[in-house]
């Protein structure tokens, strides 16, 4: 965890060091489209997950 908030802090301040701002990035139609492909992509990856998850139960429940 500690990882994680440390490189995102690294990350943060190498975007600050380049003058790239974040809200720019999301506000522009390419990173809107960006984020909407990313997000569609998690919302089909949890969905696989939960039914791979209802079928795992299911069989060693029938065991």
């Amino acid at each position: 965890m500690f990882k994680l908030i440390f490189w995102m802090f690294v990350l943060f301040l190498a975007l600050s060091f380049f003058g790239i701002s974040i809200q720019k990035i999301i506000d522009s139609p390419a990173g809107q489209a960006n984020l909407a492909y990313i997000v569609q992509i998690l919302t089909q990856a949890w969905q696989w997950l939960a039914v791979y998850l209802q079928r795992l139960t299911s069989a060693v429940r029938s065991i």
